[in-house]
């Protein structure tokens, strides 16, 4: 039953899947009840949807006016939830694929900046603490791409791993 083609035209079949504004609305606060969505998320998602541009960007903004939806409320939910793995510059990248607005991006990444450290020594330490420090170049090396993959900067990594990656003994 379910791959027997509609007889009404395809024309009808994609206006009779249209939401009105409140059914709009009631799919995007669904969605909000979740997770959050950055208004860009929303617009890509519910797009197909609406009836015309207008009644979704009308919709966003109720949402946004009523508190449903706020951009600064998922980058602190998001930067709180990624930040525990990875460094400030994946956190970064991740929240202007979800199309944060590259000052909220900055404002977060001043707030991460303080303990990015911190952060980097607990990644680095739940991976690598029956190993200990790096003693040769190339497990340093081994190290340092590690905490780089998880968006971490190099002087981060240098304060993390505790030289250079050059082998002392080797001087």
């Amino acid at each position: 039953m379910f791959n027997q083609r509609r007889s009404d035209s395809d024309a009808s079949f994609v206006a009779d899947s249209l939401l009105s504004k409140r059914a709009l609305k009631a799919k995007a606060v669904g969605l909000l009840a979740v997770r959050e969505y950055t208004r860009a998320e929303l617009l890509k998602k519910l797009s197909p949807l609406a009836q015309t541009p207008e009644t979704l960007i009308a919709v966003l903004d109720e949402l946004a006016q009523g508190g449903w939806q706020s951009d600064e409320r998922f980058a602190a939910a998001f930067s709180h939830h990624k930040s525990h793995k990875q460094g400030a510059a994946l956190v970064a990248q991740g929240m202007r694929q979800k199309g944060v607005s590259d000052a909220l991006i900055a404002q977060t990444l001043q707030n991460l900046s303080a303990t990015e450290q911190t952060r980097a020594l607990s990644v680095w330490e739940k991976k690598f603490a029956r190993e200990g420090r790096p003693n040769d170049a190339r497990s340093w090396a081994r190290q340092a791409r590690f905490l780089a993959s998880r968006g971490f900067g190099s002087a981060v990594i240098r304060k993390v791993l505790g030289s250079t990656g050059a082998c002392e003994d080797d001087a």
